[in-house]
């Protein structure tokens, strides 16, 4: 699904996700409040909280009474998986494809890959 038509729920999601992954919001590392997190993206805080709630389900974040929201141990490491299975089902096909239409070799990728390193 483009990211234009995404919703902004899955959006946050996503962002979230991205800052567990990358250690902004390390395992035990409590999350910005749904209130703040709003403010902070422009959203309303039913969508933020609407997001926060799928993390939940996933066993992903815990709730601590007069706290807020934890992220849940082991939690980076769940995600990571989640999200490379996701990307490698999901997206990669479609990227694959592309390569192979476009002609793009593998130096080519390599290639490409390091411009953007050092730049």
């Amino acid at each position: 699904m483009p990211n234009a038509t995404r919703p902004v729920y899955l959006k946050l999601r996503d962002m979230i996700a991205a800052a567990i992954i990358d250690g902004t919001y390390p395992d035990g590392a409590m999350l910005p409040s749904v209130r703040n997190l709003a403010t902070e993206q422009g959203a309303n805080p039913l969508t933020v909280a609407k997001a926060y709630q799928q993390f939940q389900l996933d066993g992903l974040v815990e709730v601590q009474r007069g706290v807020g929201m934890i992220v849940a141990k082991g939690a980076t490491a769940r995600l990571l998986t989640t999200e490379k299975r996701q990307f490698l089902e999901k997206e990669w096909p479609a990227v694959r494809e592309k390569i192979c239409r476009l002609g793009i070799t593998t130096d080519e990728l390599l290639d490409g890959a390091a411009m953007l390193v050092r730049s």
